[in-house]
């Protein structure tokens, strides 16, 4: 008996990978709105506008602009799904005869590929009439090259009762965001009246002016509408803040800490409490931290210290509790890396208040074993020691404290210390010279990086052109400061006096510094 097997060849298709169809890149339309956009004597509880596709929200806190701002806000879905309709509930009845503006920005996108039905906006009126009138402008910040787009501008209604302090307290009447990077902003369907036109940058967004967290542009004019309808600019700036002494806190057996807020200026700190005789003490300041540290000498067990403190015309009275913690020990710290620039001087500074030096006990050496000639000062207020001397290319500079050479507020002093710092070659470094055309006198002259942090700073007070020598090699910009009060620093504004920031010029190009590159740029100010 013979067996037959059967073999069954299956023969398939050739495979691939389906193309899936046309990427979808239509944004979604409006097919109809209830009531229709630009309504009169609007009066429902609701509003509904369809879509032909599926719709989400995409970032819709920070798109979504109401004008004037509604209390309670209004509730807008869909949330967290899609759907074919947004609705705007009203939880309470809107303004008679005012015209409201709800601009959705960028944040309407489709459901399948987030393709965005950008910058629409629903406008209602609860009157016979839309309101027409319409200011525009611009803003930039006063100090930073670039200007953010998270920035509302307001208009507040005023009237003769309304005082400047209505920013601080109440929300605005009418509100818009920045267009984009340009800074341009429109205000538009307003009505007649008299208002106050303010920006503000804020950390918590409720459209109202926290001077210790957000930033502030304001127009120093009331605006009156339709008579003044026309172009604004705008500066952006952080005021510093008024002076204020934070309640003390003990941070070491023998030291103090007093934050502040605001500028130190004449300022003191005087003990009230009784103590021995031989009581002294020193202030430190550390910047980093906006913090004075009160050191002082005193070996009695103390329960509390009691001090008036004043800065300026600044004056209060601030107690601290104490207790018992471990005296700190003189530690000494380099302020450098390995690496120095032919600019650099050497930093040491101490975690307690130096008092002497003793230079017998310093040497600097060079590669050869040399002794290297050096000039050494104390910036008290920073308790830093600052070694300056000269540097030759390629070249080893080894530095030996022997131990005693520093002494501390409280006898302590260092034990041997060793340091070695090297240096490299002048084409390793940039030259950048700088030709101001412009300019008024003094004159701060800065080169920072993309984010505004400060590199290099040179005080100009007369016509010349501005060397920049031995410039680590990167991209810098050019920043010009007006000193108009001719303190060394840039000054802000404040609202409340009306006052404007100084004068600052950006240059438009970025500045490549490369190693071995002499750079000649001339800067037109405007």
């Amino acid at each position: 008996m013979k067996t037959i097997i059967a073999l069954t060849i299956l023969c398939c298709a050739n495979r691939g990978t389906p193309t899936g169809g046309e990427i979808d890149e239509i944004a979604p339309s409006i097919i109809k709105s209830t009531p229709e956009n630009y309504t009169l004597n609007f009066n429902s509880k609701e509003i509904r506008v369809y879509f032909d596709e599926y719709i989400k929200f995409k970032n819709l806190q920070k798109y979504l602009i109401i004008s004037p701002p509604i209390d309670p806000a209004p509730e807008i879905t869909p949330l967290g799904t899609a759907s074919k309709y947004l609705e705007i509930k009203f939880q309470d009845s809107l303004q008679v005869n005012s015209t409201y503006v709800f601009n959705f920005g960028e944040s309407i996108v489709d459901n399948n590929a987030d393709n965005v039905f950008s910058n629409y906006k629903y406008v209602l009126s609860t009157g016979k009439y839309i309101d027409s009138l319409k200011i525009n402008g611009s803003l930039k910040d006063a100090l930073e090259r670039i200007t953010s787009e998270e920035i509302n501008v307001m208009l507040y209604e005023v009237d003769s009762t309304t005082s400047d302090s209505i920013i601080y307290k109440s929300k605005p009447k009418y509100i818009t965001k920045l267009v984009d990077s340009t800074g341009l902003f429109s205000l538009e369907n307003l009505k007649k009246g008299k208002y106050l036109l303010i920006a503000l940058k804020e950390e918590n967004t409720d459209y109202v002016y926290q001077n210790a967290s957000d930033k502030i542009a304001f127009y120093s004019e009331i605006i009156s509408l339709p008579k003044d309808t026309g172009s604004y600019n705008l500066k952006l700036f952080k005021e510093n803040l008024d002076f204020k002494f934070s309640r003390p806190k003990q941070s070491s057996k023998n030291s103090i800490s007093f934050g502040f807020d605001g500028e130190l200026e004449d300022y003191k700190i005087n003990l009230i409490s009784t103590v021995e005789e031989s009581f002294s003490s020193k202030v430190v300041m550390n910047e980093a931290k906006d913090t004075l540290y009160y050191w002082h000498s005193s070996n009695k067990k103390l329960d509390s210290l009691l001090f008036e403190v004043t800065n300026n015309s600044f004056i209060d009275t601030l107690s601290v509790k104490l207790r018992n913690q471990e005296i700190d020990s003189l530690k000494i710290k380099a302020l450098q890396n390995n690496y120095i620039s032919f600019l650099d001087n050497i930093l040491f500074q101490a975690n307690t208040p130096f008092n002497k030096i003793d230079e017998t006990k310093i040497s600097i050496t060079n590669n050869d074993s040399l002794e290297v000639e050096f000039k050494v000062s104390l910036d008290t207020f920073k308790n830093t020691y600052v070694f300056q001397f000269n540097k030759q290319e390629e070249e080893t500079y080894n530095v030996k404290f022997l131990p005693g050479t520093f002494t501390d507020f409280y006898n302590f002093s260092n034990d041997t210390l060793s340091y070695s710092y090297k240096t490299k070659t002048y084409d390793d470094y940039g030259n950048l010279r700088l030709i101001l055309r412009n300019v008024e006198y003094p004159a701060i002259v800065q080169l920072t990086t993309r984010l505004g942090e400060v590199k290099y700073e040179k005080i100009i007070t007369s016509t010349g052109n501005i060397d920049f020598k031995h410039i680590v090699p990167s991209k810098y910009y050019v920043r010009v400061i007006l000193d108009r009060n001719k303190n060394k620093k840039f000054d802000s504004g404040n609202y409340l006096l009306k006052s404007f920031p100084e004068r600052v010029s950006h240059l438009d190009e970025e500045l490549d510094i490369r190693a071995g590159w002499d750079i000649v740029q001339e800067f037109i100010l405007k």
